[in-house]
């Protein structure tokens, strides 16, 4: 049994994410999302660890993040936050179809 360790690393960026965007913004929101998405996306990690073809759970969390992350930053045009969680997003997405097929 190998861990998904780009897997985790992309969970804790998320929870990262959302406890930074607390700390500076006082958003309650993004500190929310960030601990649903990332405790999705390291359950899902924790699948794949278990069982390589096991995506549903993290293509769903990273699926939903980058069409949401897409949507921020397209309407902000800001590169902090929303353009790098939509280019990690959308990484993980590749990654996990790739582990689907491989």
């Amino acid at each position: 049994m190998a861990l998904d360790w780009i897997g985790f690393g992309y969970a804790a960026a998320i929870f990262l994410g959302g406890y930074m965007g607390y700390k500076r913004k006082g958003s309650v929101m993004s500190l929310m999302a960030g601990l649903v998405f990332g405790g999705l996306s390291a359950y899902g990690a924790y699948n794949i660890s278990n069982n390589r073809t096991d995506i549903k759970v993290s293509l769903f969390a990273a699926g939903v993040l980058s069409v949401v992350m897409g949507t921020r930053y397209k309407k902000s045009g800001k590169l902090m936050p929303a353009g790098i969680m939509t280019v990690l997003s959308l990484l993980m997405v590749f990654r996990l179809l790739f582990l689907m097929i491989a």
